[in-house]
């Protein structure tokens, strides 16, 4: 019988291109004896591998750094302008559309708010599809040149032969969103949770950076989060694992958008917050953001009252965090956790003290997110750049072989 684990030759040199790309990438510039000294490839497999990602366009020259008595040694590093990414927000009201060069730059954005039809998957499909024709047109890039499109969305993704999403707060039940976009572009989907999308872009580029195990919690109108360890972003048996905003803060209480009663999100997600915020006499109007940051700045005992719950109810759901997963840190990201944790960080912290055991959180960091309240369009385009490095470039590769 054959055997399946038996890695190819062309397996070890797609291996060998993704360790040297994912160097340059985050660490470059570098030389080729840098490069071999770093991933432990001998000199010959690393020049072998480097003229096949100059011949691509990947990464380029960047310069010379003087040697020992020899031959000054060249610099390499990626060349940002070669490709470009695009990265899709499915907010809660409007779906953003960025995109990106590899460095992750914006190069154009389109912002297309959802109107009264709210989720329909139809209106979320043609958002994004013309989200992505007025970014292309709008930055002068080639479609040839997107070497992929990234989708955040809320809800629980299954990674199938193609990507179906369940969204039971917004009223998704085994969507087909990938099939259904396919319809409309030929560029390549990848299609992921927007707070695994979030988590992946801090840990790369934010307040994750140079970690291995922490919580990227993302709070808007609802509340996810993206668990993190050993470096790999956790999904659980089947893709939900992160759902932290339902999990029970109360036994039988408030009623939750996804059914269910007591769930976190119904104590410190935004839609919640105004909900309550309404209720006790307070002008919320139509803009989310807006209304957020009246509560927090109301000084109206019912505001100050419903501040002293998101403290308690966050600080004991971070505990949770804390007491279950040992993380080095808990990075609190989404519009509505920066302008909570911009008022009210220091005494999240004390509240989660309260509840968590004394060791792991001695160890534990608490701190917003770096990367602003966009950041989950920036994480979705991370998910084609992943594809790029961990493939090592394999597609433009490819085609680089044919044309020669």
């Amino acid at each position: 019988m054959p055997d399946g684990s038996r890695r190819t030759v062309r397996d070890l040199r797609r291996g060998n291109r993704s360790a040297l790309l994912r160097r340059l990438y985050f660490g470059g510039p570098l030389t080729r004896q840098e490069l071999s000294r770093e991933t432990g490839l001998s000199q010959a497999s690393v020049s072998n591998v480097v003229a096949e990602l100059l011949e691509t366009g990947l990464i380029t020259e960047a310069g010379s750094v003087e040697s020992d008595g020899g031959r000054p040694r060249i610099l390499l590093k990626t060349s940002p302008e070669h490709g470009h990414l695009v990265g899709v927000d499915v907010g809660e009201t409007r779906v953003v559309v960025e995109l990106f060069d590899l460095e992750l730059t914006r190069l154009a954005k389109a912002d297309l708010p959802l109107g009264d039809g709210g989720h329909d998957v139809g209106a979320v499909i043609e958002h994004i599809l013309s989200g992505l024709e007025s970014v292309i047109k709008e930055s002068g890039v080639d479609p040839a040149e997107v070497i992929g499109v990234g989708v955040g969305v809320p809800g629980t993704v299954e990674h199938g032969p193609e990507a179906v999403v369940h969204g039971q707060t917004i009223g998704w039940d085994a969507v087909p969103l990938e099939k259904m976009l396919r319809a409309g572009t030929d560029l390549p989907l990848f299609v992921d949770n927007g707070a695994t999308a979030l988590g992946q872009a801090e840990m790369w580029f934010g307040a994750g950076r140079g970690h291995r195990n922490a919580v990227i919690a993302l709070i808007g109108s609802g509340v996810g989060s993206c668990l993190v360890i050993d470096g790999t972003p956790y999904r659980g048996a089947t893709g939900s694992a992160g759902e932290w905003g339902h999990t029970t803060a109360r036994v039988g209480g408030a009623l939750c958008r996804c059914g269910a009663r007591g769930c976190l999100e119904a104590y410190v997600g935004a839609a919640a917050l105004l909900e309550r915020y309404r209720a006790a006499g307070g002008t919320t109007g139509h803009d989310e953001e807006d209304a957020v940051g009246r509560l927090l700045d109301d000084p109206a005992m019912p505001a100050a009252e419903i501040r002293a719950e998101i403290v308690a109810y966050l600080g004991a759901g971070i505990a949770d965090l804390v007491n279950l997963f040992n993380p080095e840190k808990i990075i609190i990201g989404g519009w509505a956790g920066l302008l909570i944790g911009d008022r009210m960080l220091g005494r999240i912290r004390e509240a989660a003290a309260q509840y968590a055991l004394r060791q792991p959180f001695a160890q534990a960091s608490i701190e917003l997110c770096h990367l602003g309240p966009e950041a989950v369009a920036v994480g979705a385009a991370t998910l084609p750049l992943a594809h790029l490095l961990d493939s090592g470039g394999a597609a433009l590769v490819e085609r680089a072989s044919i044309t020669t």
